[in-house]
């Protein structure tokens, strides 16, 4: 594992990965760190001397400003770094836009939806409303399977122990639950989803009694 991480090419401090005895010298970029100080882990120290006023440097930015004098490979804490902030606050961003790397195209099996989004998989889902309609739903589940052609690849159900006997907050939540299910699950649902299933399960009750 290693020792210290520097986070930013233009970082003055590295961060200690482990504790870090003194006198135990890193190499930084090529470039040879004795520590003067112990390290504690999390911490920085300094990969170069900084002068009382100059800013120390992490991420690629200012940190905060050296309350002293501070010798390559000293420990950096709030004992001799303090905020760059003061009364008046004055602020500058440069934004550096990297490109990204091409990669290589990659493909996976699916097909284009009529609003121009891609989907991975053609299902019917039937969510019931309630627990008390969980046979039935995997009823209609076992009766659908030997129907299915075309672009259709799978008829699921998703019986859960909710719905019945709830009152309140208790049944809105597991209502908003469900719907929110059917939107994470199958983003192609839509409202008429609910009532299809909702007469599929009576026309089916109405047959097995």
């Amino acid at each position: 594992m290693q020792d210290f991480i520097k986070i930013h090419s233009g970082d003055n401090v590295a961060v200690a990965l482990k504790p870090l005895a003194s006198g135990t010298t890193v190499t930084v970029n090529d470039q040879a760190v004795t520590l003067v100080s112990d390290i504690p882990q999390g911490h920085k120290f300094a990969l170069t001397d900084i002068a009382e006023g100059a800013s120390v440097m992490k991420y690629g930015c200012a940190i905060g400003i050296a309350k002293e004098p501070i010798l390559k490979g000293s420990w950096i804490h709030t004992h001799n770094l303090k905020t760059g902030l003061g009364d008046l606050l004055t602020y500058s961003y440069n934004k550096q836009e990297t490109a990204p790397t091409p990669a290589e195209e990659r493909f996976f099996h699916g097909y284009r939806r009529t609003d121009g989004k891609v989907g991975v998989r053609n299902e019917i889902w039937i969510i019931p409303t309630v627990g008390c309609v969980n046979n039935v739903a995997q009823a209609i589940e076992r009766q659908a399977k030997s129907l299915i052609s075309g672009t259709v690849e799978d008829v699921v159900a998703f019986p859960h122990p909710y719905g019945c006997s709830q009152m309140g907050d208790d049944q809105e939540h597991s209502g908003r639950f469900n719907q929110s299910s059917q939107r994470r699950r199958c983003p192609r649902s839509r409202p008429w989803m609910r009532k299809q299933q909702h007469y599929g399960i009576k026309t089916l009750y109405r047959r097995i009694r």
